[in-house]
């Protein structure tokens, strides 16, 4: 088993910057992808981004593509969400999630953080 929690979420104005925090434990010893997904109210969850087991290669959804960062350092613990030019649309909860074979799609991933609210403010 993995537990997730996810940190850093709170308010930002329009334009600003937040970065998430993932961090994980119990069965870390293998790393698994890992990725992002948010959810608004009264919308499906929505995939956001997502990063290799090893680092090497990172998707991302075209509506944050340019202004959203993911990485991670196998080193290291946590995995981060940088997000830089924020907008209202940006307002969800976001979750953290790891173990998939397929980036895209929430429902293949095995292990999910408990969600960090993000709020953007016009």
């Amino acid at each position: 088993q993995v537990q997730l929690v996810e940190s850093g979420g709170g308010l930002a104005q329009a334009g600003g910057s937040l970065r998430l925090s993932c961090a994980a434990s119990g069965r870390t010893s293998r790393s698994y992808a890992m990725g992002w997904f948010r959810q608004a109210p009264g919308k499906e969850r929505e995939f956001v981004a997502a990063v290799s087991s090893g680092g090497s290669a990172t998707f991302y959804a075209d509506s944050v593509k340019g202004r959203f960062t993911i990485s991670r350092d196998n080193a290291k613990n946590p995995q981060y969400l940088q997000m830089n030019s924020l907008r209202p649309e940006d307002t969800a909860v976001y979750y953290c999630a790891a173990d998939t074979s397929n980036y895209w799609r929430a429902r293949s991933y095995t292990y999910w953080g408990q969600g960090t609210q993000v709020t953007v403010s016009s």
